[in-house]
């Protein structure tokens, strides 16, 4: 019996969306302190979005889409530096009620 190892740490199906979202972390819970950026992608339980500024892993994040101004609670799983001095960061939903179909009910999309 063969099967496939997948070395790429993928289990769940990524789509190209681009929701503009307000991230903000938890103890800062103002709007205008929040950065305006957008998601390179969503799966399932999770979204990558771009940011400015780095993140630690399991830092909690409030996700406010432009369309509604009510945050989604996620935790970050990651964060990458890329080349251009900006940020890429993996959003975890899981756990918090919140599901790919949800999320993007939610922004509208």
């Amino acid at each position: 019996m063969a099967f496939e190892i997948r070395h790429d740490g993928r289990i769940e199906k990524r789509l190209s969306i681009a929701i503009v979202v307000h991230l903000a972390r938890v103890q800062d819970r103002r709007v205008n302190g929040a950065e305006l950026t957008h998601t390179d992608n969503i799966s399932a339980h999770g979204a990558r979005a771009l940011s400015n500024c780095p993140w630690q892993p399991g830092e909690v994040v409030h996700v406010t889409s432009l369309k509604d101004e009510t945050p989604i609670r996620g935790k970050v799983a990651y964060c990458q530096k890329l080349g251009d001095k900006r940020y890429s960061i993996g959003l975890n939903f899981n756990g918090n009620g919140v599901t790919w179909s949800a999320f993007r009910a939610y922004a509208g999309t």
